[in-house]
């Protein structure tokens, strides 16, 4: 045997048929589990099957551990997700870890390290810290899940006695433990002591199931969680948050998310004190439900209790104690009063509990916040992360919601939050993602951005890490091209007349709604006709000067308010066009409209500098090749212009040239980008030439 041969039989994807059976049974259970947003959220929770393959080494059988590896997600789990260990060398551990020179429980995330040591072959994915739990436990196949109702019952004052009536003896109440290697031999210990069940509720946390098939453990996972729901809805009180308070009920729809997009440029602000966060607005009934309770604000104060809703949400959201009828003023005061006191107070948290070990503190402003009557706007740093905060946090309401229901809603300490929250193996785990792209938190708006120029920079703009929003006359042809650049978490295409203010002002709307801000502005809608002087009608200078001049105008000042009121900088990016300093022949509306667009570069580079917002202009010429100008009639003009065939005129501009090369929608694409990034933080009002060097062109 070579040693190549030795590799391909150590690859965890290269398996005997046995072994393909069990890990394809795995991943489509984990999926199924995983696409229950009742069941668990994204990322969280793990799911495991034993099995036998052949030890490339020695080529006899070997017992193997396939298991969701760290930071994966069940419901889009493949086989390149899982960790792969021998069973027999992370039971061997156990020795270890109990030894008088082993971590035990207060140094127990060194076992994490220690499984690097119990890998088959390449290991496949980053084992987490509930590997222990998936190795130790003698079942074949093991589920750790974070349902709603099971962690309502996990943080009831009374879950030991609840599980006791609800489960009977089938499944087993697991006192409050931090997840890693004691907690795996608790459960371990237990499914040995009881022969009987089938899983257990995990205090504070969730549930775990196994079973001897697949299809068992997923059957006792479904069942346990089905029996808590059942339960709580026959035996739940009718009002658990309390009754409804005055003043707080939900806003109707339009008001409501009128009222959220006014507001959405402070909240953002206020996310983003420490660092730069993408948001999410979320109204959904319950979130609304919850905001109108008499309860919220006592329920909301003791935080979350699942560690995987707190390491998301934070401890705690900060809800505003204001009605929904309050005036905008008196609310965005208040907000600001409570994001001082909310700083304060997770400043003083991990005052209270960090020590010389402690990673840093790692901001402390909120990643959720609960307006009454409004809904819930949440942070992360990027588009997804906010989105499935949100989610983390209905499920947390959810979760309070059970437990009131029957008991009282009794989440772990704040002590154990921190623990977990700072915990050595969670900053580890930050530490190794990989460094944000440039545009990472940046929320753009591009104007016109169906096809073309405008296409080309919004994929370019998303691929650097921005979340886009696709404005164009044509709706249906700015979502396939939202939908061409990735899903909702990426890009949303809106429709936008820029000559309506209405319609802007709906699509900025539109822009906060779904990602909570607006950093960066692309005025690229646009039109030509190519006509001389003399045949150019009224109509004709009207239409492109309300499409550019006035649509740019628009545009900056509706983004220009929201830039302002988040205070955190921003940029506007005029493309403008090489005619709007160079004359030439039969284009008199056009180039006139571009010249005033390049002018309102340098006007609002000097009003908007203040508040750190940079203007700047991109000049294209001859952009031939998927321009949506070009193809609707000016190309065939201008080639008449000129006296070339129409399919030649993309060489012929590139002739004319210093350089002679072809521009195309991409060329400006990377200019945009590039006058974006901090690598040019200290240009403003600047004008870039992308025309391939047209010196009649040059800005003098």
């Amino acid at each position: 045997m070579t040693i190549n041969d030795l590799e391909a039989r150590v690859d965890p994807a290269t398996h005997g048929t046995d072994a393909d059976t069990t890990i394809s049974a795995l991943i489509a259970r984990s999926n199924a589990l995983g696409s229950d947003p009742r069941i668990t959220n994204y990322a969280g929770g793990n799911t495991s099957a034993k099995g036998t393959d052949t030890d490339p080494v020695t080529g006899e059988p070997v017992e193997l551990l396939w298991v969701k590896g760290s930071g994966g997600d069940l419901g889009t789990l493949t086989p390149a997700g899982l960790a792969v260990l021998r069973v027999d060398r992370v039971r061997a551990l156990q020795d270890m870890y109990a030894s008088d020179t082993g971590p035990g429980v207060e140094r127990e995330g060194e076992m994490v390290a220690a499984f690097d040591y119990t890998l088959h072959g390449k290991g496949g994915a980053a084992p987490s810290i509930d590997t222990a739990m998936h190795a130790l436990v003698d079942a074949a196949h093991v589920d750790h899940l974070h349902p709603d109702a099971g962690i309502a019952i996990a943080t009831a004052a009374d879950g030991p006695a609840l599980t006791s009536t609800i489960f009977g003896d089938t499944v087993v109440w697991v006192p409050w433990r931090r997840p890693g290697f004691q907690l795996g031999l608790d459960i371990a210990a237990i499914k040995r002591d009881n022969p009987q069940a089938i899983g257990t509720i995990l205090g504070g946390h969730g549930i775990t199931a196994w079973g001897e098939t697949s299809e068992e453990a997923e059957a006792n996972s479904r069942w346990i969680i089905d029996t808590a729901e059942q339960y709580i809805a026959e035996h739940g009180k009718a009002d658990p948050f309390g009754g409804t308070r005055a003043g707080f009920e939900a806003l109707p729809t339009d008001e409501r998310h009128a009222r959220a997009a006014t507001l959405a440029p402070t909240i953002r602000g206020i996310a983003s004190h420490d660092k730069p966060v993408v948001g999410r607005f979320t109204d959904s009934d319950v979130v609304l439900d919850f905001l109108a309770s008499e309860r919220a604000e006592e329920l909301a104060a003791l935080g979350t209790s699942c560690p995987d809703h707190f390491l998301r949400t934070k401890v705690k959201p900060l809800i505003l104690d204001l009605p929904a009828s309050a005036s905008i003023d008196d609310t965005i005061e208040r907000l600001r009063t409570l994001h001082q006191q909310y700083r304060e107070d997770y400043q003083a948290y991990y005052d209270r509990h960090a020590d010389e070990t402690s990673p840093a503190i790692r901001g402390a402003d909120p990643l959720i916040v609960l307006v009454p009557g409004v809904g819930m706007f949440s942070y992360g740093k990027d588009a997804q992360t906010a989105r499935v905060a949100g989610e983390f946090y209905v499920n947390a309401i959810n979760v309070m919601r059970g437990a009131e229901s029957l008991s009282t809603y009794d989440p772990i300490d704040e002590a154990e939050k921190f623990r977990i929250e700072y915990w050595a193996l969670e900053e580890a785990k930050l530490q190794r993602m990989p460094a944000p792209k440039k545009l990472a938190t940046r929320i753009a708006l591009v104007t016109g951005a169906a096809s073309g120029i405008g296409k080309a920079i919004a994929k370019r703009l998303a691929a650097e890490g921005a979340a886009v929003v696709i404005a164009d006359l044509d709706l249906t042809k700015a979502q396939e091209a939202a939908a061409e650049i990735g899903g909702p978490d990426q890009a949303i295409g809106v429709a936008a007349n820029v000559t309506d203010a209405g319609a802007i002002d709906q699509a900025v709307q539109q822009t906060l709604l779904h990602f909570g801000g607006l950093d960066l502005v692309v005025n690229n809608a646009g039109l030509s006709l190519s006509k001389s002087l003399l045949e150019t009608t009224e109509q004709d200078w009207d239409l492109q000067h309300d499409v550019m001049a006035k649509g740019s105008f628009l545009v900056s000042k509706a983004a220009a308010k929201v830039l302002i009121e988040q205070g955190l900088g921003g940029d506007i990016v005029y493309i403008s066009s090489k005619n709007s300093v160079f004359a030439g022949p039969n284009n008199i509306a056009y180039s006139a409209t571009k010249a005033d667009q390049a002018h309102q570069v340098r006007l609002l580079a000097a009003e908007l500098g203040e508040h750190g917002v940079r203007v700047n202009g991109i000049n294209p010429d001859g952009v031939v090749r998927g321009s949506g100008i070009f193809a609707s009639g000016w190309g065939a003009n201008r080639a008449k212009t000129y006296g070339i065939e129409e399919q030649d005129l993309g060489a012929f501009y590139a002739q004319r040239t210093i350089l002679k090369r072809e521009v195309v929608p991409e060329n400006v694409a990377n200019a945009v980008y590039a006058i974006c990034t901090d690598d040019f933080s200290h240009t403003t009002g600047l004008h870039v030439p992308v025309d391939a060097g047209v010196a009649a062109a040059f800005l003098r």
